[in-house]
């Protein structure tokens, strides 16, 4: 075949492309392939014992008990899908109940009820096996501003605690500290306490740090800041023996000078770079950054719209980068007002109406977190802990059906278009499609027999890029 182009100014042109291509790319990687928690739990450092998170993990369970025995009381409370048409009285809901039991897996998701009964199962589940994913030992807001002695003892007795806690495996799959901001006043007691809390916790555990362990860095605004930690790790590390590069941070997106500079640019990537590799996560403060766009009390909530624009700025700027996002946490804990034993027949009708009312309002935002695409947000109280998981589960189960045929067809007519039902899919569907399936396993929404059955192999969906299975497809 002729060609018009000369051989070797073609070559030079697409290796000055390919220098390019590799530059972004070195940036842009792609998605992290390393498992991401759906949520992460702060509690104050005063209270943290080797065993918190299983403590939480059981007073989650009482509260479900005591506030939504089964599934259909919880559905009701939620609004899932076909809660209209399920039982009232006991009887009734304790037959419908062991009817679902009694079926096939098959039969059971012809039934209207199998969303909200599959998906309280799964929460369970969940709750007795791996309450919480990710927990943060806080020196911050959940600590507060307290005497130097005070905060000093507080980061001693913390790390000993989680030295036992990593002896006894009582401790969550990912954890870590958050220390004060490095703003000028604050800086030194945020430094003060990374040094005491380390400088303890290292001797315990044989110069060992706990699996996927991370300091926050709240309310940052400067690249400075994060170059000042890194900075920071790299003596510690000199100093403690640590390999080089395993102390990890997350930022804290707070304040409006996060989003948007003072040269009227986005900050974040500039943030990330400073960190020389070291950032994971970028999560979003909400209440913080609600109050510095002057938001009364009132209004400061989850899905307010100014909160929605932090959000996509965020995902705009650090798409493809491998770094996580979380949004923030919904501030009305379930709990009722009524405590202690022989409460009348009224006040416990008060606490459910209050527990449930509570509950709905932190699914409705974890639902809005997960349809803008991010997949991390916070807990702060055991009684929201079914609900994060309530509301990851059946955001995904309740379009795994439709999402798994439109997968499977798509793939088996390769490249081309495909029409599934009313729904025109091409290739960015495809990748949004493979998207759906690979959080949808992250966080244990669907097990790896479900996602075969959109007939790809594990590989192909872990390897995160449908235009790679396409070309791989082909290839054969």
């Amino acid at each position: 075949m002729n060609s018009i182009l000369p051989e070797d100014k073609k070559s030079k042109i697409l290796n000055k492309l390919g220098k390019a291509n590799a530059k972004f790319q070195k940036v842009y990687k792609g998605d992290s392939t390393d498992r991401q928690p759906v949520h992460t739990v702060y509690g104050g450092a005063n209270l943290f014992k080797s065993d918190r998170t299983v403590k939480m993990g059981k007073v989650a369970q009482g509260n479900l008990d005591a506030y939504a025995p089964n599934f259909v009381v919880m559905a009701k409370a939620l609004e899932i899908r076909g809660h209209e048409n399920m039982p009232d009285n006991k009887s009734d809901i304790d037959a419908l109940v062991s009817e679902l039991d009694a079926m096939s897996e098959d039969d059971r998701q012809s039934h209207e009820a199998w969303l909200a009964y599959t998906v309280y199962n799964k929460m369970k589940e969940k709750l007795s096996r791996e309450a919480i994913e990710d927990f943060r030992i806080d020196f911050e807001d959940g600590f507060g501003n307290r005497p130097d002695d005070e905060e000093d003892a507080t980061a001693v007795n913390a790390a000993q605690e989680l030295a036992k806690g990593m002896q006894a495996g009582t401790i969550s799959p990912f954890i870590g500290i958050r220390i004060k901001p490095f703003t000028e006043d604050l800086k030194m007691r945020g430094v003060r306490t990374l040094d005491i809390f380390l400088s303890t916790l290292l001797p315990l555990t044989s110069n060992k740090l706990p699996d996927n362990f991370v300091v926050t860095l709240p309310k940052v605004t400067i690249p400075e800041q994060v170059t000042a930690l890194v900075e920071l790790f790299e003596l510690i590390e000199e100093n403690t023996g640590l390999e080089e590069g395993s102390l990890k941070m997350e930022i804290m997106v707070e304040t409006t000078q996060s989003v948007v500079n003072a040269k009227g640019k986005n900050p974040l990537m500039g943030l990330i770079k400073a960190s020389k590799g070291r950032i994971t996560g970028a999560h979003f403060g909400t209440y913080d950054y609600t109050a510095s766009c002057s938001i009364t009390a009132e209004y400061q909530v989850m899905n307010h719209q100014v909160c929605d624009f932090a959000h996509h700025m965020m995902k705009v700027a650090l798409g493809g980068t491998g770094i996580f996002l979380s949004d923030g946490a919904t501030n009305v804990m379930p709990v009722g007002p009524h405590r202690g034993d022989g409460l009348s027949k009224a006040q416990e009708k008060e606490n459910t109406e209050v527990v449930h009312k509570a509950w709905k309002l932190a699914y409705d935002h974890n639902r809005h977190t997960l349809w803008k695409g991010m997949y991390q947000g916070w807990d702060l109280h055991p009684a929201q802990l079914p609900i994060r998981y309530m509301a990851v589960y059946s955001y995904f189960l309740e379009s795994y059906e439709e999402a798994t045929l439109r997968l499977r067809n798509f793939v088996s007519k390769a490249a081309q278009a495909t029409l599934s039902g009313d729904v025109f899919d091409d290739a960015a569907t495809g990748q949004g499609l493979l998207n759906y399936f690979l959080s949808a396993l992250n966080c244990g929404a669907i097990s790896e027999e479900d996602a075969l059955k959109t007939s790809l192999t594990l590989d192909e969906i872990r390897s995160r890029s449908f235009y790679k299975i396409l070309e791989g497809r082909r290839g054969k």
